[in-house]
């Protein structure tokens, strides 16, 4: 069973976007371009007698006619998932992604070219530089991690939270509970202790 055709199946049986990127091996954007170009040819599963992946495939993924200018990725979209906390992607990833909807899209090389150039396009953002030692910089992975209780047996998800020392490349992780003040505050005391002592900010 092909990716969109598994999307469309495990959508249907309730999983939510997230589950189903887990489950089928691709991330969330892409679970959500699937979902909406199923949803704008009006197909939803069980897919319609006589349709197969291949029709599935053809009828959300036409390819470009010779001649016609390539598609254009969202590049606002490329930059947001870019910068999101809680995907571990590349343009190298999102590249791949693109091109198994867009077949006669762009090499590689290209776009990153053209993501650049739009890149350059957006306002200057200021670098901010600071001594080592003076701050700590911290957050919550967004990555959840699994552990399971060993009476019980029952499987359960942790927030994973990540400190490192500016400069020193020194981490401290973290699993908690929850993203809650007495976790939050929990995790910063552990850091400190691990660094044995704290930054000025």
């Amino acid at each position: 069973m092909r990716k969109t055709t598994e999307v469309l199946r495990l959508r249907a049986a309730g999983m939510s976007a997230r589950q189903i990127a887990r489950s089928v091996g691709v991330a969330r954007i892409t679970v959500a371009e699937y979902c909406r170009r199923a949803d704008a040819a009006g197909v939803s599963w069980p897919l319609p007698e006589g349709m197969d992946d291949d029709a599935l495939d053809a009828l959300l993924f036409p390819k470009v006619e010779a001649g016609c200018e390539r598609p254009v990725p969202d590049w606002g979209h490329v930059h947001k998932e870019l910068r999101s906390r809680r995907h571990h992607v590349t343009l190298r990833l999102l590249r791949l992604e693109w091109r198994e909807q867009h077949p006669d899209g762009w090499g590689y090389s290209q776009f990153c070219e053209h993501y650049r150039r739009w890149l350059s396009t957006k306002d200057v953002v200021m670098r901010l530089s600071y001594a080592p030692g003076e701050r700590m910089f911290v957050d919550f992975s967004g990555d959840e991690a699994i552990w399971w209780d060993p009476k019980t047996g029952e499987a359960h998800e942790a927030d994973v939270f990540v400190a490192v020392l500016g400069c020193s490349g020194m981490l401290s992780v973290e699993a908690t509970r929850g993203q809650d003040l007495a976790s939050w505050v929990g995790a910063h005391i552990h850091a400190w202790e691990a660094y044995q002592g704290v930054s000025e900010g």
